[in-house]
């Protein structure tokens, strides 16, 4: 299958060795053009993993993005959702009737980036999916080497228009078969781990995190008290899906933690032993902040107010790192209100998210 992956971190690099050594025929886009020359140069990229080290040839890398979108039947985004406007843009004139565009995770980028295309001037009949995290637990280890610690053996995917979610599912299940349904949009987005993990993480090891220069928030950063907030906002988000009438499985964080149930399989402890997550993270720029929390999180609460689900956990949460960033993170652009979703009662955005804007 013809796939393109956008983006130039972790997840895209990861995303195209992979899926390129499956036999797919994988073209890589970055904005960066200059951080993009060593693979372009090489015509391959260094995938590490437990199978040891390879050079995996791809069957193109380059900065031209409507070159990397032409004739692709999967499109994938493993690029932090604050790349997501930008990338909308960007691949809007190239959009091609059919196309399937999978963000892992998206936090409810689905629903967004198909606005932006549009409003930037594409017409082409797409279908936009999410899941819950990546499919990588995946670190660089240069300019064209990407260690991957662990694959996803779960993939619960929301399809938007959701219409579109028998077809746009069998694109995705042959890059990865972990894939499966769970329903529309908001309930992929309600998938998203990455808000349910990393804000408690970063409120509660701010301190070691502003002291030492490399601190890992998974090893020593995880202590029982870290945890316990983390399962107290975690069933905040399945109270919400709950009350928005999204069923079972709802992959409780605490699976991560416990057993080989979660998304990644039993994968904190080879997270930890790893070494890759013992890293400075810059309390206004990291992506746990900037992705995680003032999008993600944000969207979270909004959801829950609109859904009229308690979560003091998340309102507590994006009040302390307002407090650090200076703003009121609940006015974030990705919230409901935001975008112009929060009036809608429950059954005109459940008829939007089936059919589409």
């Amino acid at each position: 299958m013809k796939i393109a992956i956008l983006g130039g971190g972790n997840g895209a690099y990861a995303a195209a060795a992979d899926l390129a050594q499956a036999g797919h025929t994988v073209r890589l886009w970055r904005r960066d053009a200059a951080a993009l020359q060593p693979l372009v140069d090489a015509g391959s990229i260094e995938l590490k993993d437990a199978d040891g080290t390879r050079d995996v040839p791809l069957a193109l890398a380059s900065a031209d993005i409507g070159a990397v979108l032409r004739d692709a039947a999967l499109i994938v985004i493993p690029s932090p959702a604050t790349a997501q406007a930008d990338i909308a843009r960007q691949m809007a004139p190239h959009l091609e009737n059919g196309q399937v565009v999978f963000l892992p995770p998206g936090t409810f980028g689905s629903v967004v980036m198909s606005r932006i295309a549009r409003q930037a001037g594409a017409r082409a009949d797409v279908a936009w999916a999410e899941t819950g995290t990546l499919p990588y637990l995946a670190r660089k280890h240069g300019e064209r080497t990407i260690n991957v610690t662990i694959r996803a053996v779960r993939l619960p995917t929301g399809v938007y228009p959701a219409r579109k979610a028998s077809e746009a599912l069998a694109v995705i299940r042959a890059a990865y078969p972990s894939v499966h349904g769970c329903g529309d949009a908001l309930s992929g987005a309600l998938m998203n781990a990455g808000p349910i993990i990393h804000p408690p993480l970063i409120v509660l090891n701010a301190a070691p995190l502003q002291h030492f220069e490399r601190w890992d928030i998974h090893n020593e950063g995880t202590q029982p008290a870290v945890r316990a907030v983390t399962d107290r906002l975690d069933q905040e988000r399945i109270r919400v899906r709950e009350a928005l009438g999204y069923g079972a499985p709802h992959y409780p964080l605490a699976d991560h933690y416990a057993n080989d149930r979660w998304m990644y399989g039993d994968a904190h402890k080879k997270l930890v032993k790893s070494g890759d997550w013992r890293e400075h993270i810059d309390l206004h720029r990291h992506r746990y902040i900037t992705e995680d929390t003032e999008l993600g999180l944000a969207f979270l609460a909004s959801v829950a107010r609109w859904a009229g689900s308690d979560a003091p956990i998340a309102e507590g949460l994006l009040a302390i790192v307002g407090g650090f960033l200076g703003r009121d993170l609940r006015a974030g652009p990705r919230t409901l209100e935001a975008l112009g979703l929060a009036t809608m009662s429950r059954a005109a955005l459940l008829r939007l998210l089936h059919e589409g804007e």
